[in-house]
């Protein structure tokens, strides 16, 4: 059903390569929350051990330039993503340099969309010739005849919550989102017993949701580490090795 991948697992594979593998129309709805395209400071010669970050670049933006997770997608990608779903129904997190890129691109399939945001109480207070850095966005594009599902309290288009900073140090991804959210997403575009797909699946967030939503899921990570941390997730296992108490796959927002 999935060519040479079987559902409810997740792989350590470039989603690159993998997604050749899939057949055509063979996936519901497609989660990513993909590289962000950003631009670094960095030393004259690049970043290396004698580059400080205090020299213009966070410890964020080390980490993430460390994991190659600051330079975006190609629409090579976005193409076999259309052509893996039986219809055009995903959600991309972003950030506004990625705007353009993604509108242009489902523009011409003449796309359903939606520019979800989540607002943040507790920016990091970056202030430097710059607005705080306080809000993510999210597209969501589906293709005409595709319905939305989902009630008055998963529809939300803004979401106004602090920094997930619980999550980061239980299953240490810089740039985790809330599983509630996800969640929603989930509720909102699809059915019991449908395939979500996550092709940057990090540390599994989308493929928790999934489960606990009893939908399918795959989900492809490149990183080794994270895809560690993602599959003992999914078991309720955090990266340090203790046993979550959200073994129940209940999110910490409902907990509280």
């Amino acid at each position: 059903m999935l060519g040479k991948y079987t559902k409810n697992n997740i792989y350590n594979e470039d989603s690159y390569e993998a997604i050749k593998e899939i057949p055509n129309k063979s996936i519901d709805l497609i989660v990513i929350d993909p590289p962000y395209k950003l631009h670094m400071s960095t030393c004259e010669n690049g970043l290396n051990s004698s580059c400080a970050v205090t020299r213009g670049m966070s410890k964020v933006q080390h980490e993430l330039k460390n994991k190659n997770l600051h330079v975006g997608i190609d629409n090579e990608l976005l193409l076999e993503m259309v052509r893996v779903m039986k219809k055009i129904n995903i959600y991309i997190w972003c950030n506004k340099r990625q705007l353009k890129q993604y509108f242009d691109f489902f523009d011409k399939y003449e796309c359903n969309f939606e520019l979800l945001v989540w607002c943040k109480t507790n920016p990091t207070p970056a202030v430097n010739n710059t607005f705080l850095p306080d809000i993510e966005y999210c597209f969501y594009f589906r293709e005409k005849g595709v319905r939305l599902k989902g009630n008055y309290h998963s529809k939300h288009k803004f979401y106004i919550r602090k920094t997930n900073q619980e999550e980061k140090d239980l299953f240490l991804h810089p740039t985790i989102k809330p599983l509630k959210f996800i969640k929603n997403f989930i509720i909102n575009s699809s059915d019991e017993g449908d395939i979500v797909a996550d092709f940057f699946i990090g540390s599994g967030t989308t493929a928790v949701a999934a489960k606990e939503l009893n939908r399918n899921y795959i989900g492809f990570e490149i990183d080794p580490q994270y895809y560690k941390i993602a599959l003992d997730r999914i078991n309720g296992i955090t990266a340090s090795g203790q046993t979550s108490i959200f073994t129940d796959f209940k999110s910490m927002e409902e907990v509280k």
